[in-house]
């Protein structure tokens, strides 16, 4: 609980002991453009080059005071500002970007708007007029609109009293509890809250989509899978009316294990998942599989959000409570929470030799402060870190108080148990390649120590020194001229001794995916941190060794000019903020922080997660941005919607399964994707909010693939386990890769095709190595928290999809499957479509593939398909950073050795060929890669 603020007590004294005084004089017109427009965009957008730093005024235009602007500056002088007369005024042309190189503010981002520029013309006009400080407040608090808002207190009192527009405060209201516009007890609310807005517009909605578009529509949302034909046809012949048989379809894909995959990688996206490090090193993290595992369990076991809240945040500290209860938890609950809790460490972030561990952990802290803020309180937090928020009510002192949460959370590598529900198949065999590279990297390593060592022993006995080696004469204390030169070796053995160092390391770490460690924090003292080139232990006493961080406010986000200290906290603008206690001790912070955002009187935590599962079904939130519900987001277009989704979701005990029921048996869910009048849709409702029609949607990057992989037949739908490797192509998987100062191991497939075809959300997901087809299909990258996919339409998609192996793989894979499954040519094309569109072909549609067929067989009859080589080795050359001189290595590629590969078009006859051009046409069709 924070402290009452002390000005507004020595407000209250002074009002006691001092005398009234008469209202001031009613300003004039140009002091209040001044005070309610100019200062705040001089503040925002000028004050940066021309007023932070006294000793460094771009320009020599000074904008700290009236007299200071009318000095001018370097190139206009006096004729800078000429007040009474804005024409001759030389900052007019500079802000409306009429003078080439001149622009002002330089940024294109940041030019002022129409509006800006008339304030500051009418503002001159008005002959410059600039109040001071208390002027300027009294100004503001008579006539600037809109409301002030109860916060722990900014920087300055101009901030800490400034107005918002009520609109932008929106989800700092608390959540309704009422709704008297529903009116029907048998109509869904959502439908009631849609048709009010329908009405509004004169809109009359589509018509329910038919059941083939539905089962399609469904299955895709909730398990990122096309259905089957036999799940299609059970469907439409379901003789239950629309909408039992409807709900019916609903409840079985949500008991679907693939659900959880689904609805997993949303919340992968959200978090920022991903199997390595990042940034230069891009460390591999062997054990966040098991947090990607732990995020599917979670949504397949419906498990409540308030909790799946809490055990991500605060998954270690649970655990800690158990035993201060005396209620201690059993190894594999232990581990799940402790698994739970990697999420704090989802991020980018590495610390290495060159690193300063002030910086890199104060990284961490903004880095998790924010995450928590859009995650789970939509409120991008980043820009609190060097100065009060611009637009929302968050100042300075919340970003740090909720940052001090954090203070005590310390990395760790924790031994845990295997659970019963994780999947360990394919370990063994992942494990025994992994060896081989470990063992051909040693016994390299090994010969040029040997070398090494021969030619420093040859160096010694030919200056007559008695030693053998480097390490002995340092030991025995010689000068540095008693020292063997870094030449006494060549620079490909200097190469290949860096190389294997870095390798050595690197495997010995990648190791701990074969074993149960739980990628963790725990609560503790800030230790000086090592080189993380390997697991991060816990201490057996985190108390005893490090510094208990003190948190205070960073002067312009630095880490070395601490301010005002401050104590953990939440943000105090949201409902119960002020009130609420975070303890101060070590342990429990993060609990309380959860406790607050589960919170009844909390308006954000259930607001948020009801529009993040709308904007999944959908395509669009109700509030337009999922990240953030600020200001500067879009605004709900169904607030009370909004809120009735919120308020039943926590009723209903934060289940997300429920959630979905209610959405998606809605008829907003259902309707078509057409409507009967478009252009009347296209008049009254140009953006879609009034979902009068459903938004078709591209199938994302993932499903894409998992849906060819499913239609050709070769998708493993095994749940769960380490990350799998599928085929890359060979010129992006073999490409030259730097990382620690050296070359990255090569990406190699998995060996079998069984491994290779599972679901995407399997993927070794390494930050600085991503699969091209998923990244040419927008799969977001994991750098910072996606809150909804682009939906891009670019050429390369055409390419990828058309001319890509991945498209051919697939499409030959399928032509083998029908011509197996299938007596006759029509009977291969009905499947065809069965399979990829759910329906049967029309007589044209038949006859054309028929003739397309027949076309490609003769296009095959002169062609001729060269088999694919698969390398066992790849030769990399570079040069030696210690003498210049080039150097080369070979790297073995083990798996290639035992690699089996997918069906191969140079062993398939013309016949099956060309029919894998047919399906290679209609993978490519919008009907299959689209979802109506």
């Amino acid at each position: 609980m924070r402290c009452p603020d002390l000005n507004f007590v020595l407000f209250l004294t002074l009002a006691m002991v001092c005398p009234t005084y008469l209202p001031a004089a009613e300003p004039t017109a140009g002091e209040k453009l001044f005070a309610l427009q100019v200062k705040p965009i001089l503040e925002a957008k000028c004050a940066g080059c021309h007023a932070e730093d006294p000793d460094d005024l771009q320009g020599g235009f000074d904008l700290r005071s009236r007299e200071a602007m009318l000095h001018g500056g370097e190139v206009f002088g006096e004729a800078a500002v000429k007040p009474g007369d804005s024409t001759a005024s030389e900052l007019m042309p500079l802000i409306r970007r009429e003078l080439e190189g001149m622009e002002m503010p330089p940024k294109q981002a940041d030019q002022l708007t129409e509006e800006q520029v008339w304030a500051i013309r009418d503002w001159i006009n008005a002959g410059a007029p600039w109040p001071n400080e208390e002027r300027v407040a009294e100004i503001y608090a008579a006539h600037a609109e809109g409301i002030t808002m109860p916060t722990s207190g900014g920087l300055s009192e101009s901030w800490t009293n400034r107005k918002y527009k009520p609109e932008d405060l929106w989800a700092f209201q608390p959540i309704r509890k009422s709704f008297p516009m529903l009116k029907s007890s048998a109509e869904n609310p959502i439908d009631q809250f849609i048709a009010a807005g329908q009405a509004e517009k004169g809109l009359e909605p589509a018509p329910i989509a038919d059941r083939l578009t539905l089962i399609r529509r469904a299955t895709f949302d909730l398990t990122g899978l096309p259905p089957t034909p036999a799940e299609i046809d059970q469907f439409l012949k379901d003789e239950r009316d629309d909408a039992t048989a409807f709900a019916a379809l609903v409840d079985r894909l949500l008991e679907s294990p693939h659900y959880g995959e689904q609805w997993g990688r949303h919340w992968l996206d959200v978090v920022r998942y991903a199997d390595s490090s990042g940034f230069a090193n891009d460390y591999e993290r062997p054990n966040t599989w098991r947090y990607r595992d732990y995020v599917i369990r979670s949504f397949n076991d419906d498990k409540p959000y308030d909790q799946f809240l809490k055990e991500q945040l605060a998954g270690d500290e649970l655990i800690e409570q158990a035993k201060a209860d005396e209620k201690p938890l059993t190894k594999e609950q232990e581990t799940e929470y402790l698994i739970a809790a990697g999420f704090l460490r989802m991020g980018p972030w590495e610390h290495t030799g060159m690193s300063v561990a002030k910086v890199t952990r104060q990284l961490f802290l903004d880095d998790i402060t924010d995450t928590v803020g859009q995650v789970f309180l939509a409120q991008p937090l980043q820009c609190c870190r060097c100065h009060d928020h611009k637009f929302d009510p968050i100042p300075t002192r919340d970003f740090y108080s909720m940052q001090s949460i954090f203070a005590t959370t310390q990395f760790a590598e924790v031994e845990t148990v295997w659970l019963p529900e994780e999947n360990l198949a394919g370990m063994n065999e992942d494990k025994a390649y992994h060896k081989k590279k470990t063992i051909a990297n040693a016994v390299m390593l090994k010969e040029v120590n040997r070398q090494k060592a021969e030619a420093e022993a040859a160096w010694f006995k030919k200056q007559g020194l008695p030693y053998k080696s480097r390490t002995e004469a340092r030991k025995a204390g010689a000068k540095d001229d008693e020292l063997p030169p870094p030449t006494i070796i060549t620079p490909e053995q200097y190469g290949l001794e860096r190389i294997g160092r870095k390798w050595e390391n690197r495997f010995s770490w990648e190791m701990d995916r074969y074993q149960p460690i739980a990628y963790t924090v725990y609560n503790g003292k800030t230790r000086v941190p090592k080189s993380n080139y390997n697991r991060i232990t816990k201490p057996d006493n985190p108390l005893k060794e490090g510094t208990l961080e003190q948190t205070a406010i960073l002067g312009g986000g630095d880490p070395f000019s601490p301010t005002e200290p401050v104590k953990p906290d939440v943000l105090s603008a949201v409902p119960n903020g002020l009130k609420f206690d975070v303890p101060d001790d070590v342990s429990g912070r993060r609990t309380a922080l959860a406790n607050w955002l589960i919170s009844p009187g909390n308006s954000l935590t259930s607001r948020v997660i009801v529009n993040r599962i709308w904007t999944f079904h959908f395509g669009r939130g109700i509030a337009g941005n999922p990240n953030n519900f600020g200001a500067t987001g879009k605004k709900p277009t169904h607030p009370e919607l909004l809120d009735w989704l919120a308020t039943e979701f926590v009723n209903n005990n934060w289940s997300i399964k429920q959630l979905h029921r209610t959405i998606m048996n809605s008829d907003a869910y259902r309707r078509a994707s057409t409507h009967p009048n478009p252009q009347q849709v296209a008049e009254y409702d140009p953006e879609s909010h009034s979902y009068a029609v459903f938004l078709p949607r591209r199938l994302e990057a993932e499903e894409i693939r998992d849906a060819m992989l499913a239609t050709s037949g070769e998708l493993n739908p095994e749940l769960g386990g380490i990350p799998i490797r599928p085929d890359m192509n060979l010129e992006a998987a073999l490409q030259p890769r730097m990382i620690m100062g050296t070359f990255a191991p090569s990406y190699v497939p998995n060996p079998k095709p069984e491994q290779r075809n599972r679901r995407s959300i399997y993927i070794h997901n390494i930050r600085g190595h991503r699969l091209p087809f998923m990244e040419t299909f927008n799969q977001p990258g994991s750098e910072v928290s996606c809150e909804l996919r682009d939906q891009s339409n670019i050429t390369p998609q055409v390419f990828a999809l058309m001319n890509g192996q991945e498209s051919h793989d697939r499409a030959l894979a399928l032509a083998i499957r029908l011509l197996k499954e299938t007596l006759t040519d029509q009977e291969a094309i009905e499947q065809l479509y069965q399979l990829t569109f759910g329906r049967e072909p029309s007589v044209e549609e038949i006859q054309l593939a028929l003739n397309h067929w027949k076309q490609m067989k003769n296009v095959h009859q002169e062609t001729e398909v060269t088999p694919v080589n698969y390398p066992t080795e790849v030769v990399r050359e570079a040069v030696d950073e210690n003498s210049g001189e080039p150097f080369s290595f070979t790297e073995k590629l083990f798996a290639y050795e035992d690699y089996i590969p997918d069906p191969q078009a140079h062993k398939a006859d013309i016949e099956t060929r060309a029919l894998a051009d047919v399906c290679l046409a209609v993978l490519n069709a919008n009907e299959f890669i689209y979802v109506y």
